[in-house]
């Protein structure tokens, strides 16, 4: 039996390199750019919730944060699609969903733990969303790590420029 599962298992681990990785970074491309877009389009309500953004972020002035969310979401996104600086521009978005979730998605006050546990939902019922940032981030993190797969600008810089 064993016969039969490596190479079914090996096809899937290379499928895996080029398909896997690329999986993740067109769906977090997709949700990065819609965010992107409703910041370029819309208002910025920044000012309103500087006060709830984590040092150091609470020093830059709320038109600065907003066009660095802005850009931030909309270049990363395109940098994720086609995997061009696809760890640096995981950590940077990593770093900004962070910022969103200690100043946005948590909840505004907590008691308990258990309080704390019911803002891990994707509605807010007075107990904070944060649940789809976290999932951003564990999506984020393989990217990071290990790079954005054989299907990849970077991929192909790499064999090109790093035989």
């Amino acid at each position: 039996m064993t016969h039969l599962l490596r190479p079914l298992f090996s096809t899937l681990d290379s499928a895996g390199l080029w398909l896997g990785l690329l999986s993740l970074r067109i769906l977090l491309a997709w949700d990065f750019y819609e965010s992107g877009l409703e910041k370029l389009h819309g208002e910025n309500w920044f000012g309103e919730i500087q006060d709830r953004f984590p040092f150091p972020f609470d020093l830059v002035p709320p038109e600065v944060s907003w066009q660095m969310a802005t850009w931030f979401e909309l270049i990363g996104a395109i940098a994720l699609l086609i995997g061009l600086g696809t760890r640096f521009f995981s950590l940077s978005l990593i770093v900004l969903t962070v910022v969103a979730i200690a100043s946005v998605h948590w909840p505004a006050e907590w008691q308990s733990l258990g309080q704390l546990l019911q803002g891990y939902v994707l509605t807010d019922n007075g107990f904070g969303n944060y649940k789809l940032p976290v999932i951003f981030i564990g999506m984020l993190l393989p990217l990071f790590w290990m790079g954005p797969g054989k299907l990849s600008v970077d991929a192909w810089l790499r064999r090109r420029y790093c035989p």
